[in-house]
C-alpha cells in the first residue's frame, strides 16, 4: 500500500500536479495520505449538506427525510469557519458542497469562502439547471475546483421522468458543456440499478461522456430516502465484478474504485462522511445514522468513534447499503427504518459492533 508515483494513475497525476500549482496547501495534506493510513486514521472526504433546499422532487433523493424538518441548531457560515479548520487541523483536504440543490443557495459564494478554498478541493453536486457558462466560469473564479452533475439516461424523456422535471436533460447537458468551456473539471453522477447496470444504454452513455473526455462516476441505487424499501434496484456482487471489467475500458469509477495507489474498499468514514445541516455526522450520504454531532463535540472525536465500528474501521470490499443484504436487513430495516433520521449509532450497532484502535485495518491487507 502506496502513494508512490508509479502506482498512481494518469489522472491523479495530472490532478497533483495541478493541485500543486494551484492549491498548494491542499497538495501537501494528500502527500500525507498514505501516512495517515498507515497510522489507521481517515482520509475522509466531507460530503457537506448544507441545505435541503432543492428545485427538483427526485425520484430517489436520499435526503427526502430529511426535508421539512425544522427543529434544532443548523449550520450558520461561522460554524462552516468552524469545520473548515477542524477538517484542516485533521489534514482533510476534500469538501463536497451537496444539500438539495447547491447553486440555489443565495449564500453560496459565502460558504466558499468560509470553507477556505486555498485549504480544501471544493466540490459542488448540482443538477445543472442553473449552470450556464457565466455560472461556471463564476464558480471557478471563487474556487470551486469540480462540478459532479447528475444525469440518468441519455434518453431525455427517461432522465426527465426520474428527475421529474421537464427539460432537466437539456438544461443537464447545457451544464456539461459550460463547464468545460469554463475550465471547470467536471464528472458525471449516474445511478445504477439492478436493472440498468448491464444495458446498452449503460454502455452508451459511458462513450456518450467518455467521448467528450468527461469521466462517469457510478452511484449504485440504495434502498433509502424515496427508495426506501426498494430492494429489487440493488446490485449483487457479480453485478459490481461486471463494474470492475467496465472501469477497464471505460473511464468509469464507482466509490469503491482504488484511488491514491490505496484499495479501501467501502469508503464510510475512512475515506467519507456526510455531514448534515444539523451537524450530524454520519459514516455515508446512504447510512443514516449519527456517529455524533458536529455542535456537541470535535469532528476528530466522532470520526475516531466510527472508525471504532468494526463495519468502517475494517477493509470491506463491498458497498454495505448498496449490495450487503445482511447488513442491510439488520441494521437499516430493522433499526433504522421508521424513526426520525438520522438514529443515534448507540440504537443501531451494538457492543459486538466495536474494535479497538489497535484493531483497525483501513485498505485491504
Amino acid at each position: 500500500m502506496s502513494n508512490q508515483k508509479g502506482q498512481l494513475n494518469s489522472q491523479e497525476e495530472a490532478g497533483r500536479f495541478l493541485l500543486k500549482k494551484e492549491k498548494p496547501q491542499v497538495y501537501e495534506k494528500i502527500l500525507k495520505y498514505d501516512e495517515k493510513i498507515k497510522n489507521k486514521e481517515s482520509i475522509a472526504i466531507i460530503q457537506f449538506q448544507y441545505d435541503y433546499t432543492c428545485n427538483f422532487v427526485c425520484e430517489h433523493c436520499c435526503i427526502k427525510r430529511f426535508q421539512g424538518r425544522k427543529d434544532g441548531r443548523v449550520f450558520t457560515i461561522n460554524d462552516v469557519k468552524e469545520l473548515s479548520r477542524q477538517a484542516d487541523e485533521m489534514g482533510l483536504a476534500h469538501l463536497v458542497i451537496t444539500g438539495g440543490e447547491p447553486l440555489v443557495f443565495p449564500d453560496f459564494d459565502e460558504l466558499v469562502n468560509a470553507i477556505d478554498p486555498q485549504k480544501f478541493y471544493i466540490t459542488s453536486d448540482t443538477n445543472g439547471w442553473l449552470l450556464d457558462e457565466k455560472r461556471a466560469e463564476h464558480l471557478k473564479s471563487i474556487g470551486v475546483d469540480k462540478i459532479q452533475l447528475s444525469i440518468d439516461s441519455l434518453s431525455a424523456d427517461e432522465h426527465d421522468q426520474f428527475r421529474r422535471k421537464a427539460k432537466s436533460h437539456e438544461k443537464a447537458l447545457r451544464a456539461v458543456d459550460a463547464a468545460l468551456n469554463a475550465g471547470l473539471k467536471i464528472i458525471i453522477q449516474t445511478v445504477v440499478t439492478k436493472q440498468r447496470v448491464r444495458s446498452q444504454e449503460f454502455i452508451e452513455f459511458l462513450k456518450f461522456f467518455n467521448d467528450k473526455g468527461v469521466g462517469v462516476f457510478v452511484s449504485y441505487a440504495k434502498p433509502v430516502g424515496a427508495w426506501e424499501g426498494n430492494f429489487s434496484s440493488l446490485v449483487d456482487r457479480a453485478d459490481m465484478d461486471y463494474m470492475r471489467e467496465l472501469e477497464k475500458k471505460h473511464n468509469v469509477f464507482t466509490h469503491l474504485t482504488p484511488s491514491y495507489g490505496v484499495e479501501l474498499g467501502c469508503i464510510a468514514v475512512k475515506r467519507m462522511v456526510s455531514i448534515t445541516k444539523y451537524g450530524d455526522v454520519m459514516p455515508c450520504p446512504y447510512i443514516h445514522t449519527s456517529l455524533g454531532n458536529f455542535f456537541e463535540e470535535p469532528l476528530k472525536d466522532i470520526i475516531d468513534r466510527g472508525l471504532n465500528i468494526k463495519q468502517f474501521g475494517q477493509y470491506c470490499d463491498t458497498c454495505w447499503i448498496a449490495e450487503d443484504r445482511n447488513f442491510i436487513d439488520k441494521y437499516i430495516a430493522k433499526r433504522i427504518y421508521g424513526k426520525p433520521i438520522p438514529v443515534p449509532y448507540s440504537e443501531v450497532f451494538t457492543k459486538e459492533d466495536f474494535i479497538t484502535p489497535d484493531q483497525r485495518q483501513l485498505y485491504k491487507p
